[in-house]
């Protein structure tokens, strides 16, 4: 029995969803005694350290977690499941860890945003024998500097080199999330439950460093259908999410937005099916926003598959939810976004206005300092939309996008538009680390590898679009 454990900090749906795809039978429990009797344990986890030990702890969980792995069973630990295994965290100092890894999880640092938001190349040691170099799905702010032997490491850098895998016997602890990082996540964890099943990946050659910039189809949701217009107006039929979401993950696409345009409380169970529906079909980060005006509108959409969750007008109506929302579920889980359009009237500098309710209302705030705000308050990224630009495929408004990324140091997201795979890179060169669009893709214009084809002939760096066959053949069973 493989038994994903339940600490209650943890977006259990995304590794369900990787577990299933890949026809592997699994238990989810918070219980000790389901935990002592597992042959396979699955440690995930989303958020803060100190939270994060003090689930664990309130169940009883650390001490059958440490027995088991001195007795050799197999385990996986993902995100903050590798920093719980490590002796402590300066997230929460003087919180001790389960001590299964030594060392101390430090925060990111050097020139970089954080958290850590998108994807970055891993590289296994020589010693490593179980992770192949590749691309994975990072959400973090804190990691490990280093681990000695016997321990084997696979490292990343984000500003400074970080071990990004930890492998001993049947242990791997990944600091990056392989249920969200594709077929090579997928690949990853085929290999950890039986060594003898991998996949034949073939990935385009990538050799320029840094974090590559996430290349984001986005979809618009009103009542279980995608959606577009312009200037948030004139809306059309553009698909069924699930198809656009399955076929844009096989294209290369690094993460998927959902946006429930028409949230309320009635259409809310339209939109979990929706981000259900997404979820089944593809493995990689999903962003999902519409209607969260509470820590139960945000869990319930966690619990439906989302990894991040969106706000726009409910945190401009009250800033505090934004905190709420980031001490619950982690800094890295939550995206303000910012629909913003030009002030026609502005002496000197040009400024921009907050508009919410779908663009329809002005609020009197200033794009930029309310970005910093959100900031302080607790974001981890900023969706930054030009109302002006939506929809319009005339490129991206690069002064907005200056004026937002010089304020804050978390990643910002350009959307409103993108009409052409050159805009992307333009984007990224006003300061944008990820570019979504939305029109160029649902009325195939472009596909996503153009788009990076553009990042690549700019010379920044990508995400290299991978291939592998889907398996026919599900995992029969747990390994002897």
């Amino acid at each position: 029995m493989t038994v994903i454990v339940d600490t209650g900090v943890a977006n259990l749906a995304s590794v369900q969803s990787a577990f299933e795809a890949l026809g592997v039978p699994y238990t989810v429990s918070d219980s000790p005694e389901d935990v002592g009797r597992a042959r396979r344990i699955v440690l995930p986890g989303v958020g803060a350290f100190r939270s994060g030990m003090a689930a664990l702890t309130s169940r009883g969980l650390d001490r059958v977690l440490v027995d088991r792995i001195q007795s050799g069973i197999p385990l996986l630990g993902i995100c903050l499941g590798m920093q719980l295994l490590c002796k402590g965290s300066d997230e929460a100092p003087g919180i001790p860890g389960l001590g299964v890894i030594p060392g101390i999880c430090t925060r990111l640092h050097g020139p970089v945003r954080v958290p850590q938001l998108g994807w970055n190349r891993v590289t296994p040691d020589a010693t490593n024998s179980l992770v192949q170099p590749g691309f994975a799905a990072f959400a973090n702010s804190y990691a490990l500097e280093r681990v000695d032997e016997p321990w084997q490491a696979a490292r990343t850098t984000y500003g400074s080199a970080f071990v990004s895998a930890a492998l001993r016997g049947g242990v791997l602890a990944c600091q990056f999330h392989p249920e969200l990082s594709g077929e090579w996540g997928l690949d990853l964890i085929r290999r950890w439950l039986d060594p003898a099943s991998v996949a034949a990946i073939t990935r385009q050659a990538n050799d320029i460093p840094g974090a590559p910039i996430r290349v984001i189809p986005c979809l618009d949701v009103q009542d279980g259908r995608v959606v577009k217009g312009v200037n948030f107006e004139g809306i059309r039929d553009a698909g069924d999410p699930g198809d656009l979401a399955e076929a844009y993950a096989l294209a290369g696409a690094d993460e998927i937005v959902i946006l429930d345009i028409a949230a309320s409380p009635r259409s809310a169970p339209t939109r979990y099916d929706t981000i259900k529906a997404v979820r089944s079909r593809c493995h990689i980060p999903i962003t999902a926003g519409g209607g969260v005006r509470s820590l139960e509108d945000a869990e319930a959409m966690l619990a439906a598959g989302a990894d991040k969750i969106s706000v726009n007008t409910s945190a401009v109506i009250r800033p505090d939810l934004i905190t709420e929302l980031a001490s619950a579920f982690g800094r890295q889980c939550i995206v303000v976004a910012i629909d913003a359009r030009r002030s026609p009237d502005a002496d000197g500098p040009c400024t921009w206005d907050v508009l919410v309710r779908g663009g329809r209302e002005q609020t009197g705030l200033d794009a930029a300092e309310w970005a910093g705000r959100a900031e302080q308050l607790g974001a981890g990224e900023i969706l930054l939309t030009s109302w002006d630009r939506d929809g319009t495929l005339a490129g991206p408004d690069t002064d907005l996008l200056c004026a937002v990324s010089e304020t804050v140091n978390i990643p910002v997201v350009c959307s409103g538009g993108i009409g052409k795979p050159t805009d992307a890179a333009t984007a990224a060169i006003a300061g944008a680390d990820a570019v979504l669009a939305a029109s160029i893709f649902h009325d195939g214009l472009f596909t996503v590898s153009d788009v990076k084809s553009a990042l690549r002939e700019a010379g920044l760096p990508f995400r290299p679009t991978e291939s592998a066959p889907r398996s026919t053949s599900h995992f029969s069973g747990e390994p002897e």
